[in-house]
């Protein structure tokens, strides 16, 4: 389990930023949260832009802090959105450039070079640990972010990792805690597995140590060579 926080905020044109804001503010811990208010309507005329959602949103205070929601319309509206949004991840998210387009992937992959010679190459190095995870029959790789979850699927994306999590692995914990967060995960995967947290902050570390998982700090870029090697020669 490992966190994408460190790359910073991902904002779109300005009605994608005016629609990530009101889903922000009724903001899910998991993609499938609000599944349960989608009656499973056809969306491919569906109008997102006229169905009133960004107007009903504005005149009332439909999602508070705490999650508390809006009406059953509405709520199937937020629902439609969320269903959209997994679509959307899944169809691209080996393909970016494909739903940014070409003048925008050519800036986004001229930027994100520009960042790996910065870092050292540090996405990928990270990519290289996460790929022999993903591509191993028994292991999966889990996101917990304390990013909200729509930004957080946006960096996945954009930074190549949807090939390494399937959407319905990617947790925010900005509402209830990376500690919440593990115990859900637990809830699904169950108890007679072998978990390891991977990660850089006290947060992720405690959740472990709460749930008697082992925490592999990940500080340097020796750290991340070190995790590599230990899953290239499956001692992990």
């Amino acid at each position: 389990m490992v966190d994408v926080d460190e790359f910073g905020p991902v904002k779109g044109g300005s009605n994608m930023a005016k629609e990530e804001e009101l889903l922000e503010e009724c903001d899910q811990v998991h993609i499938d949260d609000v599944s349960s208010d989608d009656n499973g309507q056809d969306l491919s005329t569906y109008s997102f832009a006229t169905d009133g959602f960004h107007a009903a949103a504005s005149s009332a205070n439909l999602c508070l802090p705490t999650g508390v929601r809006g009406g059953v319309d509405w709520m199937r509206k937020l629902a439609f959105r969320y269903r959209r949004v997994k679509e959307l991840y899944n169809t691209y998210k080996n393909n970016v450039g494909g739903l940014l387009g070409p003048t925008k992937r050519d800036a986004w992959l001229q930027l994100r070079a520009e960042i790996e010679a910065l870092t050292d190459s540090w996405l990928t190095n990270a990519l290289k640990s996460l790929s022999i995870i993903s591509t191993r029959s028994n292991c999966v790789n889990v996101l917990v972010t304390t990013t909200q979850l729509i930004p957080a699927l946006a960096k996945v994306l954009l930074y190549s990792l949807g090939g390494c999590f399937p959407i319905e692995n990617i947790y925010s914990a900005t509402k209830i805690g990376k500690e919440s967060c593990f115990e859900r995960i637990v809830s699904r995967f169950g108890t007679n597995i072998t978990y390891v947290v991977i990660g850089d902050g006290r947060d992720e570390e405690h959740a472990a140590n709460q749930h008697n998982m082992p925490f592999w700090r990940i500080s340097s870029h020796s750290d991340l060579l070190a995790l590599h090697q230990a899953l290239e020669l499956e001692y992990l």
